[in-house]
């Protein structure tokens, strides 16, 4: 079991409003559409009405973003993409440019222009073309398509391996937010009648304070085998949710997550966990990854560290961190937000498969 005092003893700085994940919507727009589902390889194109455009923001886009999102939805509609695919390209423009047609490129590509940033190598076509919300998303489209399994592919790895921009990673906290407009836009749910999502994605779970057994009695053995609403407990049911797993029986329990027998125990052992079981770890937020933090970092506990999780990450290189456990008495064993730099933790712990995209 791990320690009653798994916590930071200092949680400053300000405690920011939840991002959460889109698991439900108000649809915006004119016109009843078949459901198609947004985020399944095998879900039904969408198509946009640009004459029915929201007439406010949606997941902070609006006006000619929007506009934008319309053109490459129906982009995609016209190479016969899934409305996966479709959100795929939206996610892409956002990240590339904000859904803006920018003339001007960066340090890395100073001749990137438009909605995806296409650099002028002959492979995207004119500037005129890399200019053209259409033909160069149709541009996008063509080239996702050519990549092999990409239904599958994680949509920040699919995205990267179209763009190859240096971070493989750069569009993971765009997914969200381009569910959201798509669905809005071609006004479609993204739950289906038994409230399920096909949204999920490594390194996205579940909703704010969702812990099951958020009001069981503390220092009693939570369903995972740690104590209840302790900081491992909130972090293992994470985890679990990320590999798919929301009931009993769990995948992952503190007494069965080690393959040498050993348990996963308090948040000081959590590293050397990962390690035993092969499970990789670095020094880069990333959504969903298991913050760790050893004994006295970053203010936690001096014998047993802390552990939380990357709820967003911040544009400055900060992320956005939830867990239990991270206030003082008589708050302790509830829930929590806070941000954080991102020199300030001893590692990330990442799940399979969300670390190092695979590479053709």
């Amino acid at each position: 079991m791990q320690s009653r005092t798994s916590a930071p003893a200092l949680v400053a700085g300000a405690v920011l409003a939840p991002v959460g994940l889109v698991l439900s919507i108000i649809l915006f727009g004119g016109g009843s559409q078949a459901a198609a589902d947004v985020c399944s390889p095998t879900g039904s194109s969408v198509s946009v009405d640009a004459s029915q455009l929201p007439k406010v923001a949606v997941a902070g886009y609006e006006g000619e973003q929007l506009k934008n999102a319309a053109l490459i939805i129906n982009a995609g509609k016209a190479r016969g993409l899934s409305a996966r695919g479709q959100t795929i390209g939206v996610m892409t423009a956002m990240g590339e440019s904000g859904l803006r047609v920018l003339d001007y490129g960066d340090g890395p590509g100073p001749d990137s222009r438009g909605l995806f940033q296409q650099r002028d190598n002959g492979a995207w076509g004119s500037y005129a073309d890399r200019m053209n919300p259409t033909t160069s998303a149709t541009s996008f489209f063509t080239a996702l398509q050519k990549v092999s399994g990409w239904e599958q592919l994680e949509p920040t790895t699919a995205a990267h391996r179209v763009q190859r921009n240096a971070d493989p990673f750069h569009y993971q906290s765009y997914w969200a937010a381009a569910v959201e407009v798509v669905a809005a836009l071609g006004d479609v749910p993204i739950t289906d009648a038994g409230g399920e999502s096909s949204c999920g994605i490594p390194g996205q779970s579940g909703k704010d304070d969702d812990l099951p057994w958020r009001t069981a009695k503390i220092y009693e053995p939570s369903p995972l085998g740690m104590f209840n609403r302790e900081c491992v407990d909130f972090a293992l049911w994470r985890v679990n949710q990320q590999l798919g797993s929301t009931t009993a029986p769990y995948k992952v329990l503190n007494g069965t997550f080690r393959p040498d027998g050993a348990v996963l125990g308090s948040a000081l052992t959590w590293k050397d966990g990962w390690d035993a079981k092969g499970w990789p770890t670095g020094g880069t937020p990333r959504v969903g990854a298991v913050v760790w933090y050893s004994p006295g970092t970053g203010g936690a506990d001096g014998t047993y560290g802390h552990v939380a999780v990357v709820k967003a990450v911040n544009g400055d290189g900060s992320f956005l961190e939830e867990g239990y456990n991270g206030n003082p008495a008589p708050n302790d064993h509830t829930y929590y937000t806070r941000t954080v730099e991102n020199s300030t933790p001893s590692a990330f712990l990442y799940l399979p498969g969300s670390d190092q995209p695979e590479e053709p």
